[in-house]
């Protein structure tokens, strides 16, 4: 089968119906650590300032334009409780980065999870591959913080 390049269809399919199921996963997974804060959000960004440096200078970024170089999932976990220790807030994303044909999953611009193909369907097993090494990681920097601070 034929996969399509960047597009606006594309990019729609991947906020609209991709971020949404693993939104869901990832705070599935994380559901053990809510209960430390006082409080939560899990939200869909979109990246509408990084140009593409093959594109005009004055060529809009928008899924419009189909031009998007990253999307993603924003967490922030506000207000550490923990008697003792000074509250804190974190915050962790998971970035899609959009190549020409493909996209890549990951923590990062410079880490990738996972690369696919536009609008192949993810399975099961991927949405927990990435929810989980995300919520690893967030488990790390929880961690971390809180050696810092005992």
């Amino acid at each position: 089968m034929e996969y399509p390049n960047r597009d606006k269809q594309a990019i729609q399919h991947l906020y609209n119906t991709i971020l949404p199921t693993l939104a869901e996963h990832i705070h599935q997974s994380i559901l053990p650590i809510l209960p430390l804060f006082d409080n939560f959000g899990l939200e869909r960004i979109i990246d509408t300032w990084t140009r593409d440096p093959a594109a005009e200078a004055d060529t809009e970024v928008s899924v419009e334009n189909g031009n998007v170089q990253q999307l993603g999932l924003k967490l922030r976990l506000e207000g550490f409780q923990k008697p003792g220790v000074e509250t804190f807030d974190l915050t962790k994303d998971v970035l899609f980065k959009l190549e020409y044909n493909s996209y890549t999953v990951g923590p990062d611009k410079n880490n990738s999870w996972l690369e696919k193909p536009y609008l192949q369907r993810w399975e099961k097993s991927e949405y927990e591959l990435v929810a989980g090494r995300w919520s690893e990681e967030l488990i790390d920097d929880l961690t971390q913080r809180l050696e810092k601070l005992t």
